[in-house]
C-alpha cells in the first residue's frame, strides 16, 4: 500500500517523469541544468507544466461537483443544521468552491442576506480560499500526503474555530446596513442536465485559469529564483524552524500579498527546500491566501470595523498557532 501511495504521489501527482523529460530535453538543447540558470529554467518549466495540468484537471472536476451546489441549495443545506455541525458543513463546503478570498465575498453576502448564522458564513469564508480540493492535490504533489493531511485538518479546524468564536461574540450588528436591508431573493435551484454540467465546468475552468495564470507564472518564477540563486544558509538563518519569530514574520509579509494558492505553493516549496521551517512556509501560504489585502478591502465594504478587526485577528492567531504546530510536527515526522 505504501508503494502505491508513493507512486501516486511521485508519478501521478508529482509527475516526476515530466521532470526527467524536461531535464533531458534541456540537456539536448545544450543547457546545463546543474548551473544556476539551467536549474532555474528546469524548475520553472517543470512546475508550470505540472501545475497547469493539475489545475485544468482539478478545477474541471471541482466545478462539475459544484454544479450540484448552487448558492440556494447550499443555503438550504446549511440552514438545516445548527451548532458545530453547521460550522463543519460550512467549512467542508468551502473546500469544493474553487475561489480565491476575493471571489468568496459575493457568496458571503448572499449567505448573510439569506439569514444564515454569522459564524457559519465566516467558517465558509475562511475555508474557501484556504482548503480547496485543487490546492490539496497540488500540495500532495509537492509536500506529500502526510503534510497535506495535516494542512487540511488545521485549515478546517481554523475555519470551524474562527466561525464558532465569531458566532459566540454575537456581532450581527456589525454587518453593513445595505446587506440587512436587501433580503435574499434567489429561490431558484438550478437543475442542470449532464451536458449543461459539463459546459458549466468548462466555463468555470476557463474563467478561473484566466484569473490565476499570471500568479502561477510569477509564483513559479519566484520559486525558481529562490531555489537556484539564494543560498540555503541565508534562508535557514532567517526562516528556519528553530527561529522563534519566523512564523509571525512570514504572516506579516504574506498577509498584504495577493496571489492564488496555485501561485504561492511553488514559492513555499522552494523556501522549504532551501531550509525554511515547514510551519514558516505553511503560515506564509495561509496568510497569502486567506488574508490578501484586496479581499480585506472588499470585506470592509460589507462589514463594519469591529467585525473586520475580529476576523483578521482570529485568522492571524489561528495561522500563527498552525505555523508553530507545523514546526513542531516537522521535528517528529
Amino acid at each position: 500500500m505504501k508503494e502505491i501511495l508513493l507512486f501516486i504521489q511521485n508519478q501521478i501527482l508529482g509527475m516526476k517523469f515530466l521532470d526527467s523529460i524536461i531535464g533531458n530535453l534541456l540537456e539536448k538543447l545544450g543547457i546545463d541544468i546543474s548551473s544556476k540558470f539551467g536549474g532555474a529554467l528546469h524548475f520553472f518549466m517543470y512546475d508550470v507544466i505540472k501545475i497547469f495540468i493539475l489545475l485544468f484537471t482539478m478545477i474541471f472536476i471541482i466545478s462539475y461537483i459544484q454544479s450540484y451546489f448552487p448558492p440556494e441549495r447550499s443555503r438550504q443545506v446549511l440552514g438545516k443544521y445548527k451548532g458545530i455541525t453547521s460550522l463543519v458543513l460550512a467549512a467542508l463546503l468551502g473546500t469544493i468552491t474553487p475561489f480565491c478570498s476575493c471571489s468568496s465575498i459575493p457568496l458571503f453576502i448572499g449567505f448573510v442576506s439569506a439569514g444564515l448564522p454569522l459564524g457559519v458564513v465566516f467558517a465558509f469564508l475562511i475555508s474557501s480560499p484556504l482548503v480547496d480540493l485543487g490546492s490539496i492535490v497540488l500540495l500532495s504533489s509537492m509536500f506529500g500526503f502526510n503534510i497535506t493531511a495535516i494542512y487540511v485538518l488545521l485549515g478546517l479546524i481554523l475555519a470551524v474555530a474562527g466561525g464558532a468564536l465569531i458566532d459566540k461574540l454575537k456581532m450581527e450588528n456589525y454587518i453593513a446596513d445595505f446587506i440587512k436591508q436587501n433580503p435574499y431573493l434567489d429561490n431558484n435551484i438550478l437543475s442542470y442536465t449532464k451536458k449543461e454540467r459539463l459546459m458549466f465546468a468548462k466555463t468555470q475552468t476557463m474563467q478561473i485559469v484566466k484569473k490565476v495564470y499570471i500568479y502561477i507564472f510569477i509564483g513559479v518564477g519566484l520559486g525558481a529564483f529562490i531555489h537556484n540563486y539564494i543560498p540555503e544558509n541565508y534562508i535557514s538563518m532567517v526562516l528556519g524552524g528553530d527561529k522563534i519569530f519566523a512564523v509571525p514574520l512570514a504572516v506579516f509579509f504574506g498577509a498584504p500579498m495577493y496571489a492564488d494558492i496555485f501561485g504561492v505553493i511553488p514559492i513555499a516549496e522552494s523556501l522549504y527546500l532551501k531550509g525554511a521551517g515547514l510551519g514558516t512556509v505553511m503560515s506564509f501560504m495561509m496568510a497569502v491566501t486567506a488574508l490578501s489585502l484586496p479581499s480585506i478591502i472588499m470585506l470592509k465594504q460589507v462589514v463594519k470595523g469591529r467585525l473586520l478587526f475580529t476576523f483578521i485577528a482570529v485568522v492571524i492567531t489561528g495561522i500563527i498557532i498552525s505555523g508553530y504546530l507545523f514546526n513542531y510536527i516537522e521535528t517528529i515526522l
